[in-house]
């Protein structure tokens, strides 16, 4: 899978990040801190892979900052993703199950190693649920997406 992934800060955690994902066997396509060039503003490099998810060049992203809360508020911004920020397994495992998440925000000051592959395998084992109800609530989010502001 392709899986676009930010950082506004080159954090041991984001490395980490990205070299679990590869190791699981994803292409990732980097942005931020984790690209020399790029720029490492959290706003911005949240919303590069984000737009890569809308727009089909990534599946999934992961977004990182040092809270998480503005790295999924940028991305949230992008019509056509549902960011999650998500502290712990249960919370990313319900994202993808109930919310359908394609995008994952972490925090680069709270996500340890162990905690990291816990996300990441909840993330990942889960799949978005075809409860009619979860369905519509997905479908009205992005309705919302496509509302004119």
């Amino acid at each position: 899978m392709r899986i676009s992934v930010s950082s506004d800060m080159d954090e041991p955690v984001a490395r980490l990040l990205v070299a679990e994902l590869r190791e699981r066997g994803h292409e990732v396509r980097a942005h931020g801190a984790l690209r020399a060039g790029a720029d490492p503003q959290w706003a911005v490099c949240s919303e590069a892979a984000a737009r890569e998810v809308a727009e089909g060049a990534a599946e999934q992203a992961v977004v990182c900052c040092w809270t998480g809360t503005g790295a999924s508020i940028a991305a949230n911004k992008v019509p056509g993703v549902r960011a999650a920020l998500c502290a712990d397994a249960a919370t990313a495992e319900g994202a993808r199950r109930w919310n359908d998440a394609n995008v994952l925000a972490l925090s680069l000051r709270l996500t340890s190693e162990p905690l990291l592959k816990e996300i990441l395998d909840a993330w990942f084992a889960a799949a978005p649920s075809q409860d009619e109800e979860d369905r519509r609530n997905v479908a009205h989010v992005e309705e919302l997406d496509a509302r004119p502001r």
